[in-house]
């Protein structure tokens, strides 16, 4: 009976190991926090691996006690010696003959249970072996697509009106309209047999917070279950320096917001997830070709005193201080037809400068629009089936704006060491090419978009991606790092702080009073000031030696934590391409090495030694900059801006290449601590929109100032609106404005809203204690606009004192356009 149990507890796991293709047991898998194609388990399935544990075990005991029985049966044999006047017995004697001839009886019995037990086991190990990673580097045996590939888009524009901007800390540069719209651009990526999934996520955002990949996650699990989690979730910015902020968790990132803002992070969280969701919705079978190629004139480095402080034999491997190398991934469905792009190249989206009041996806996002609107024929912007993402890399020190630094008093270049004009850094400002920073913008994206579009259509240079679906991700308590350079050295992190450079800001936005670039000295006033916000310890001081420490941060916890200690860092690979998604800025070198880290680290468990990897900035979690030891000791603006001391760099190359060997070889992987989730603590002090009202005898969307009667190419229209607060609705996946055109049966069509490059919407309050605003609506006619009857037309929503939120339609007059 026991045998009989045994083997029935047997049967029961290797039949829960060999049926893998029920969606049951693919949702108990999809619950293990994946790394590559293994994983690490969650609580459930541990005590799930305990079960089997535990019944393997029993199997192993019963193997045991058959032995243990066969060789008494052996030696009952030798005893019996086959005679029959042992069958004569008294009572006692019965029992054990009786047992004896039940083990004779047994012997074939337990021989075949041994049998069967044994091929048991051998099912399971193979079983199991069917869920690691196919190490093996060959194309696909069968014919047909390589990956299962999904595409989708959506619009994560926050309020536009009345919010700071994220990424130049301008307190005074306060939202004031649309130029183009952000968006959050989603590719699904998972094996021919769908088992395997990875998503990465181009957002048109400053940078990814921690908690909006938390919340973000968070909301795909009612939807999918567990097959998009914390581990195969990779979301990556674009670095826009144009869109709101308050979107972060932590103190130091939301304090020009005046505290964080709800609409921000959602308007971010609900246009992620929905872009997710497209893609899910729209996976099909398909291929991903790569190309690269250099991109010259479109980024200069601008912190080049600290890379010159690199080796000269570093520096002599590279053609100039940025990267020029552009890297394009071209997805197409199993009949060629295109799906998407994702191109990578450094450079800041810092084409429009820190007066702007527009919300824009700078040049990154001019240039997805111009991608697209080439691939979706006819549609408006951000709209239509292919989805192109100009994702960010290593642009830590790399700037748009080409002319370099000059002062804005004189017109001569700046001090090269703290790029200042007569010692003040606000004077000391790096032009972009164009005659503005809209023509700036326009110059910068569109040569992305040229060369992205001739690597894509470059047939004959492209690598046809083949190879598993993997991915790996760690937390890392990046304060409490230790490196270890060789066998008798080693060094630590620091807990975060800023340096004095840091309040200097960049040549593409300076920053105010007496601080300067390249401060390694501090300065006794602002220390004092420093002091009596937070005194930094005297181990803190000696860790980030030699930064002056502005603001010890680490060190600083209330009302709660101001910049974080853990981090995700995290691998994606398809085939040949591994996809560092790093928590930061990387400079140009720093970007360098840790490529080179991790390619090595791939390549020495059995990759090939053309495995490209590429370098996702801003990815998961913000920690600021990534600069080298040697960048660090010039203290520049990214060197006082790397939070966790001289020693980030060489502590981050250790951990991914140790979590791409993991990866590569299916290795088990400590997922490290939980990051906090400070969503219920987060203090905001933006004031809320009150009301709106008109001026006497008008209505929300009355003309004040209406279009002319007629307009030619490159000329602009421009109509003025009674408006009201753009933040009582953010109009997602809607628009404050379209252009319309006359049709032959009298109805308009829609030819543009305000996601085109062409308009601009622009809001302003005109009076704040009765709410009274205006919105000025404008259309650039461009070169190819066919002549014809037009209409502009304005929408938005009102708010009663009590509250009550009122949709409002306003529209010019019809004017023609003749080219």
């Amino acid at each position: 009976m026991k045998l009989f149990v045994s083997m029935l507890l047997v049967t029961m796991v290797v039949a829960a190991l060999l049926i893998d293709d029920s969606d049951a047991w693919r949702r108990r898998r999809r619950r293990r926090v994946y790394v590559g194609t293994t994983y690490f388990l969650d609580n459930k399935d541990k005590k799930a691996v305990q079960v089997e544990k535990s019944l393997l075990a029993e199997l192993a005991e019963k193997t045991d006690e058959l032995a243990r029985e066969a060789q008494v049966l052996e030696d009952l044999e030798e005893d019996d010696g086959g005679s029959e006047e042992r069958l004569i017995y008294s009572p006692p004697q019965r029992c054990r003959q009786e047992n004896k001839v039940q083990s004779k009886m047994a012997a074939p019995t337990n021989f075949v249970a041994f049998v069967f037990l044994t091929f048991s086991l051998i099912l399971a190990v193979q079983a199991r072996n069917r869920h690691r990673p196919n190490l093996e580097y060959d194309e696909r045996q069968e014919d047909g697509p390589n990956y299962m590939i999904g595409v989708g888009r959506a619009d994560v524009t926050g309020p536009a009106a009345e919010v700071n901007m994220m990424g130049y800390a301008n307190p005074s540069q306060q939202s004031t309209g649309i130029h183009i719209r952000q968006f959050s651009r989603a590719f699904v990526v998972s094996d021919p047999q769908n088992t395997t999934r990875t998503v990465f996520v181009s957002v048109d955002c400053a940078m990814i917070s921690q908690i909006l990949k938390i919340e973000v996650v968070k909301k795909l699990q009612p939807l999918f279950g567990n097959a998009y989690n914390e581990s195969n979730v990779c979301l990556s910015s674009i670095h826009t320096h144009s869109g709101p902020a308050g979107f972060l968790q932590y103190i130091l990132f939301d304090v020009t917001s005046l505290g964080f803002v709800r609409e921000s992070f959602d308007a971010l969280v609900d246009g992620i997830v929905t872009s997710i969701q497209r893609a899910h919705d729209n996976v099909v079978p398909g291929d991903i070709y790569l190309n690269q190629g250099e991109l010259q004139e479109a980024n200069i480095n601008r912190s080049p005193t600290a890379y010159l402080n690199n080796p000269e034999s570093e520096r002599a491997k590279y053609d100039a201080n940025t990267d020029k190398n552009m890297v394009v991934l071209k997805f197409l469905n199993e009949q060629g037809a295109g799906l998407g792009m994702i191109s990578w190249f450094a450079v800041h989206c810092t084409s429009m400068n820190n007066t702007n009041g527009l919300i824009s996806g700078d040049n990154k996002g001019y240039a997805s629009q111009l991608f697209e609107a080439d691939m979706n024929t006819g549609s408006l912007a951000g709209q239509g089936s292919f989805v192109a993402a100009f994702a960010q890399s290593n642009e830590g020190d790399v700037s748009p704006n080409t002319k370099g630094p000059h002062c804005q008093d004189t017109g001569l270049p700046c001090d090269l060491e703290t790029s200042t004009c007569n010692g003040k850094s606000e004077l000391c400002v790096s032009p972009g090419p164009g005659v503005d920073m809209f023509d700036s913008t326009r110059i910068i994206g569109h040569k992305q978009y040229s060369k992205a579009k001739e690597l894509y259509n470059t047939a004959g240079t492209q690598v046809k991606l083949s190879g598993p679906v993997q991915f790996a991700l760690q937390f890392v308590d990046m304060s409490d790092v230790t490196v270890n350079f060789n066998s008798s050295y080693s060094a630590k992190t620091c807990k975060p702080a800023m340096g004095y450079s840091f309040a200097a800001g960049t040549t593409d936005g300076p920053g105010a009073f007496d601080f300067s670039q390249g401060d390694t000295e501090g300065n006794p006033f602002w220390n004092l000031v420093r002091n009596i916000i937070k005194q930094p310890s005297a181990a803190e001081v000696a860790c980030q030696a030699p930064k002056p420490i502005l603001l010890p941060t680490g060190e600083m916890t209330f009302p709660y934590a101001w910049q974080p200690d853990i981090v995700d860092i995290q691998l994606l690979r398809w085939g040949q391409l591994v996809v560092a998604a790093v928590p930061g800025e990387f400079s140009t070198m720093s970007g360098r090495r840790l490529r080179d880290s991790i390619q090595r680290a791939v390549v020495s468990k059995g990759l090939p030694e053309d495995t490209e990897v590429v370098v996702a900035g801003l990815s998961n979690t913000y920690s600021d900059y990534i600069t080298t030891y040697e960048e660090y000791q010039v203290q520049r603006y990214e060197g006082a801006s790397t939070i966790y001391g001289p020693h980030t760099l060489a502590a981050y190359q250790q951990l991914y290449s140790q979590l791409a060997e993991d990866m590569v070889m299916g290795a088990a992987i400590d997922v490290g601590p939980s990051p906090p989730n400070l969503l219920s603590r987060q203090l905001s002090f933006l004031p809320p929109v009150v009301m709106d009202t008109t001026p006497l005898f008008t209505h929300f969307g009355d003309v004040i100032d209406d279009a002319g009667s007629t307009y030619h190419t490159n000329e602009t229209v421009s109509v003025r609106f009674h408006s009201a607060h753009p933040r009582n609705n953010l109009q997602l996946e809607g628009t404050f404005l379209t252009v319309e055109r006359k049709k032959d049966d009298g109805t308009f069509e829609v030819v543009h809203n305000d996601a085109s490059w062409d308009t601009k919407f622009q809001w302003k309050r005109t009076n704040a204690i009765v709410g009274h605003s205006e919105a000025t609506i404008t259309w650039t006619v461009s070169p190819g606009t066919p002549s014809g009857t037009y209409r502009i037309r304005h929408f938005g929503h009102s708010k009663s004192l009590v509250g009550k939120i009122t949709p409002f339609v306003g529209s010019s007059r019809q004017f023609t356009v003749n080219p």
